[in-house]
């Protein structure tokens, strides 16, 4: 699961409906409505929030516009309420590492969007807000990241 900190413009098609389905079940498991993915650590921001639901329905609301605007036909039936909530402080550390990632897709997946990109310095999800600090601690580091 990867519920990207970067604006959902910069993900390709397939990028796209990959975070479409991963915030709809990120949805499902703060809903308890399934067994897996509890003890995601891409979850653990989401939980910290005073109302995680509608932090994740305010997350998937940011999704469906990119897709609207694409003309994805991705249906916004799924997406729960989004009562007021604030934004989640996110890291330059943790968005530059989730650039690099995204980056290193492109190159192989799409390379029309990687040259495109590549010399871009990414904005934030509209649900995020931007500080200074190192990746997150709840990010999952490896060689293949």
């Amino acid at each position: 699961m990867r519920l990207w900190t970067i604006h959902p413009r910069y993900l390709d098609a397939q990028g796209l409906v990959a975070l479409w389905r991963e915030g709809l079940l990120a949805q499902a498991v703060l809903r308890n409505q399934t067994q897996g993915y509890r003890h995601h650590p891409q979850l653990i921001r989401f939980r910290a929030q005073r109302t995680p639901r509608s932090a994740i329905n305010a997350y998937l609301r940011a999704v469906l516009a990119e897709a609207e605007s694409r003309d994805f036909a991705f249906d916004r039936r799924k997406i729960g309420p989004a009562r007021k909530t604030e934004r989640i402080r996110c890291t330059t550390g943790q968005v530059e590492h989730e650039w690099a990632h995204l980056l290193a897709k492109l190159k192989n997946r799409s390379p029309e969007l990687y040259r495109r990109w590549r010399r871009e310095s990414p904005e934030t999800h509209p649900l995020f807000e931007l500080v200074p600090g190192s990746v997150e601690p709840w990010e999952k580091l490896s060689s293949g990241a």
